[in-house]
């Protein structure tokens, strides 16, 4: 793969490196909820949510088209707009039960106790700003409630330092054992289906690539 067609890659993910990224391109997604959202909580009972690095808003409007109640954060304004772009033209059902926040999630603080799912897809962070983030969000999680965790599992294709990937154990290692039940840990393969995180796979731009990511489903014991 030649050079120039590689993802930019920065040491720091800030605004101005996510708002570049999204808009250098009119969708960086495939604008589907994530694999692993629709297999992990397709079962639930629809409740409140927090959907953490929202992006264009996938998985918030696929969850509040199920009835969920979604607090959608996202640190680019660029990826926010569209969102909501995207939420009104499902309907304004569906776009009242979204409320997008933006944030910066390494800074953020969500509140204690007030969701029965936090769900965060494919975030990359430095160790120390990664430990504090899951920390966060699994306090974030009501009794009775569901973290679910999903991340890139590390591999030859990835354009991102090794130590801003995580494992399953280090999941767990934030989750009291006395309070919290492992419903899945796992890694899983899936199929990628959006452009840009196609280049990333092992297989050729020709071909449908697949990925493997790391799967981590908790519930909160009540």
């Amino acid at each position: 793969m030649p050079e120039a067609e590689k993802p930019p890659v920065s040491e720091e993910f800030d605004q101005d490196f996510w708002d570049d990224l999204y808009g250098s391109r009119p969708a960086l997604w495939s604008g589907d909820p994530n694999h692993h959202l629709v297999v992990e909580v397709g079962g639930l009972a629809a409740g409140t949510a927090l959907d953490i690095g929202a992006g264009e808003g996938g998985d918030a409007i696929w969850l509040a088209r199920r009835g969920w109640r979604v607090t959608a954060v996202d640190i680019s304004t660029v990826a926010l707009e569209r969102a909501a772009t995207h939420a009104a033209q499902a309907g304004t059902e569906v776009a009242g039960r979204i409320e997008w926040l933006h944030q910066d999630i390494t800074e953020w603080e969500p509140p204690e106790g007030r969701y029965d799912l936090v769900s965060a897809h494919y975030f990359h962070l430095p160790p120390p700003s990664r430990r504090i983030l899951l920390s966060r969000m699994a306090s974030a999680v009501t009794p009775g409630g569901t973290l679910l965790v999903v991340g890139h599992q590390l591999n030859e294709h990835s354009h991102v330092p090794e130590e801003y990937f995580f494992t399953g154990d280090e999941v767990q290692s934030h989750l009291d054992t006395e309070r919290w039940d492992i419903v899945t840990d796992a890694v899983a393969e899936r199929a990628v289906t959006d452009a840009w995180a196609q280049r990333a796979g092992a297989d050729s731009d020709d071909h449908p690539s697949t990925t493997k990511d790391v799967v981590v489903r908790a519930e909160r014991r009540r």
